[in-house]
């Protein structure tokens, strides 16, 4: 078992974890740091047409062991064809 802190950033806003999770392993933590990305996504769907939403995991020794991207783009591929 091991504790992750995860640090989030939505374009906005960073957050700093302080108090962090248990978890048996990295690919526990890696589910847990994607279902994030996916509530973020959801509380905050970009004003703009690209927004990249992060989460960072950091282990007990404060060094961040895994980074998980969900990157969104608007685009318009029709836009300037005749």
């Amino acid at each position: 078992m091991g504790g992750f802190f995860f640090d989030t950033d939505d374009g906005d806003f960073r957050t700093v974890d302080d108090t962090g999770m248990e978890f048996a392993d990295i690919e526990a933590a890696k589910a847990e740091a994607q279902a994030a990305l996916v509530g973020m996504a959801n509380d905050k769907l970009p004003d703009g047409n690209e927004r990249d939403f992060i989460v960072r995991a950091r282990d007990e020794a404060g060094l961040t062991v895994l980074q998980v991207t969900l990157s969104l783009t608007v685009a318009y591929p029709s836009e300037g064809q005749e």
